[in-house]
């Protein structure tokens, strides 16, 4: 594995959506709680915080919260990229930074998320490398779950830990 690049990864999916539910579900407060976070503030420059329908905009500032897991685990940052189309960027904290593309591929819409600048040393293979990338799998699949079917998969008991789901 000497020659396995640990900076980066990529997961895809194909959803059964358009492209404009598909780019809310990740630049909107009630998009991305939809699928993935329990909460999501998204900050304007003016520290003003976004309605649940408004568009993000680059250089916005977030703080994301997750089912199953209580308010002191939260993480925060900024909005790097962003066209009101189809290409959501974010930095993931100390993970990395976040490519989210949104495009067609034999006729179906695929949902692409590219982690890269990922610390390539032993705390980023595990804690990034790996778990993000287990993470993403994860969430991609509910937001398809819930686009599809309704069916949202997370875990939202915080007395449950250690499970696929959370």
């Amino acid at each position: 594995m000497a020659d396995f690049d640990w900076s980066r990864f990529t997961v895809r999916i194909n959803v059964k959506a358009s492209t404009e539910k598909l780019y809310w579900c990740w630049a909107t407060k009630e998009g991305i709680e939809f699928w993935f976070l329990r909460r999501s503030d998204y900050k304007k420059a003016d520290k003003t915080l976004y309605k649940g329908k408004e568009f993000v905009k680059k250089g916005d500032q977030y703080s994301w919260w997750w089912q199953g897991y209580p308010d002191e685990v939260v993480e925060h940052g900024e909005i790097l990229d962003c066209n009101g189309e189809d290409l959501f960027q974010f930095k993931f904290g100390d993970a990395g930074i976040c490519t989210v593309k949104i495009y067609e591929e034999e006729g179906e819409k695929i949902v692409e998320l590219i982690q890269d600048q990922i610390p390539a040393d032993e705390k980023g293979k595990q804690n990034w490398h790996i778990g993000c990338k287990t993470g993403w799998t994860f969430y991609m699949a509910n937001m398809k779950s819930m686009l599809e079917g309704g069916i949202d998969l997370r875990n939202k008991n915080e007395k449950i830990q250690n499970v696929i789901t959370a």
